[in-house]
C-alpha cells in the first residue's frame, strides 16, 4: 500500500480519517501494518501491502 493513498481511504464505520502504524516497508510500499481510526479506534490491518478495510464483523479470523 502506498502511504499517498490515506489521503483518499477512511474508515468504513464513521468515515474519519485513519493512522497507519507500519511493522514493514519495502520500496517505499508498506507490506505489513495496521490503519487506526481517529474517531472510533477501530483498526484494520495491512498483510502483504494490501489494506483490509472491512467492518470488524465482515473480517475473516486468521487460522490461528
Amino acid at each position: 500500500m502506498k502511504e499517498s493513498l490515506l489521503d483518499i481511504v477512511c474508515c468504513p464505520l464513521d468515515k474519519e480519517e485513519l493512522d497507519l502504524e507500519v511493522d514493514e516497508r519495502e520500496d517505499g510500499e508498506v507490506l505489513a501494518g495496521t490503519l487506526t481510526c481517529t474517531e472510533c479506534g477501530e483498526t484494520y490491518p495491512i498483510e502483504d501491502g494490501i489494506p483490509n478495510l472491512l467492518p470488524p464483523d465482515m473480517r475473516e479470523e486468521s487460522p490461528a
